[in-house]
């Protein structure tokens, strides 16, 4: 694949540039949201070199690349305006006015939290090795390298506020640099320290109620969606001269002690609301949730709507420290890997065999997308085999109360994020999804025979049908 033509057939063929409103990636996707959906060619776009295939779900039209997705992202950015920089004030304008509300937040989601996933991740597996070392006594806790890493690890944890302030302000249209400051304003040292000393404070007599933003997920986006209605009110009242300095300032003065007031306890006790019910929703079962999970998240990725849960997970690791909901479908992934590889080891087909044994390895370590569309749903028994193979490892995930300190997409690379109470469990878990969907795949799931049915069932439905009629008649 040519990253160049690549992006250039890409754009083309999802009606150019002044059809986009936005542009993110994910681990595999380029999530685009189109002004019409009716200048895409979507056949012309799954047929060009280095894409798998294309979704259009949750109000986005995906297209699926794999693991050179940001190679074609920085290219689109690089040919392009829609670089990062740019102002997405207008991105509403055109788009579908009948588009649910669950496409909407899909896609708010999927814009907020997909630009720093990478950033979460590598912290995640970076702190997961010093619980490792530290737990084995290979590190100390009070040595420089431990102190350093632990540093890098927990920071972008630690102003989390400040990278969802940036990402927000992009997605809903805000001045970036105030959103940073608002941010920045929840975790500024006074106000924790404040905080931590359970000390009394007011605005105009107005009571403040101090709570811990640091990590923090509901408040900030709540705040910037909020400084994005109110920057949009002022800029158009305001005469031009005094646009650019007044209308930040306004903003600061009022959004930063109306979320500390309001906006910020409400997004706190949202997030607890959230948090408790996930919790009590799992206590009452965690077998039957890792079943449920463990079977219904490939589905969901299919479709790109598995971006619904993560604020759940972000919101468990704020709240709790730890999230059980994603050992729960982490076996589906080897689960896919597994029928990767009972596929790779039963094929005689040289050209299956290409494609089945660079995705067992690429779904090991998490990337499973080109295992869902180059195999198992292609030949409809793996993906079925695999989905039983995730169920039983949710299960297994559930039943010794795995858990995740971190984000991350669940492989061999992110194994570390996972260590902690049931981690010994979650290995026999992603063990047992793997072999089991790779023994089944091999003996009831597949066999070249499929390929050269699926073929010919290509090469029938060619011919009109007035011929297939006149050929019946014929016989």
């Amino acid at each position: 694949m040519n990253p160049e033509n690549t992006s250039r057939e890409i754009l083309a063929a999802v009606g150019g540039e002044a059809n986009i409103t936005s542009l993110v990636h994910c681990a595999t996707r380029l999530r685009f949201k189109l002004k019409d959906h009716t200048k895409a060619n979507k056949e012309h776009t799954k047929n060009i070199d280095g894409v798998i295939t294309v979704v259009e779900s949750g109000g986005q039209y995906q297209v699926i690349i794999g693991n050179r997705v940001s190679e074609v992202f920085n290219t689109i950015q690089a040919i392009t305006q829609l670089g990062d920089g740019q102002p997405v004030a207008a991105e509403n304008q055109g788009a579908d006015n009948n588009e649910s509300i669950f496409a909407r937040a899909v896609d708010i989601i999927s814009g907020i939290f997909t630009p720093f996933l990478g950033a979460l991740a590598a912290a995640g597996i970076l702190k997961g090795l010093l619980m490792m070392l530290t737990a084995l006594g290979w590190m100390s806790t009070q040595s420089g390298v431990y102190v350093i890493w632990f540093a890098a690890a927990d920071s972008i944890f630690y102003f989390l506020p400040i990278a969802i302030a940036i990402t927000s302000a992009k997605k809903f249209g805000a001045n970036a640099f105030v959103a940073l400051s608002i941010a920045g304003a929840l975790v500024y040292p006074t106000l924790i320290t404040l905080f931590n000393n359970k000390t009394a404070l007011d605005f105009f007599d107005i009571p403040v109620i101090l709570m811990r933003y640091t990590s923090s997920v509901l408040p900030v986006i709540i705040s910037i969606w909020l400084l994005s209605l109110l920057e949009k009110f002022l800029n158009r009242h305001l005469h031009d001269s005094i646009r650019n300095f007044i209308t930040p300032l306004i903003c600061l003065m009022v959004i930063v002690p109306l979320t500390l007031i309001a906006i910020g306890p409400l997004g706190t006790y949202l997030s607890l609301a959230l948090a408790n019910g996930y919790a009590f929703i799992y206590h009452l079962s965690p077998i039957l949730a890792g079943v449920v999970a463990g079977m219904g998240w490939q589905i969901l990725v299919i479709f790109g709507l598995h971006w619904a849960f993560v604020p759940i997970m972000y919101n468990n690791i704020s709240i709790h420290g730890s999230d059980t909901l994603k050992p729960l479908f982490a076996p589906s992934n080897f689960a896919q890997a597994g029928a990767a590889f009972g596929v790779f080891l039963k094929t005689h087909n040289p050209k299956i065999k290409q494609i089945a044994g660079p995705a067992t390895i690429t779904g090991l370590f998490g990337i499973v997308e080109p295992i869902i569309y180059g195999i198992s749903l292609r030949y409809k028994k793996p993906f079925i085999w695999a989905t039983l193979g995730g169920g039983v490892g949710g299960a297994i995930s559930g039943f010794v109360g795995a858990t995740a300190m971190a984000p991350g997409i669940p492989g061999l690379a992110t194994l570390p994020i996972f260590f902690g109470p049931g981690f010994t469990g979650f290995i026999c878990a992603i063990t047992f999804a793997f072999i089991f969907t790779a023994i089944s795949t091999y003996l009831f799931g597949f066999n070249d025979m499929m390929e050269k049915e699926m073929l010919d069932s290509k090469e029938i439905n060619k011919v009109p049908a007035d011929s297939r009629r006149f050929e019946a008649k014929r016989v």
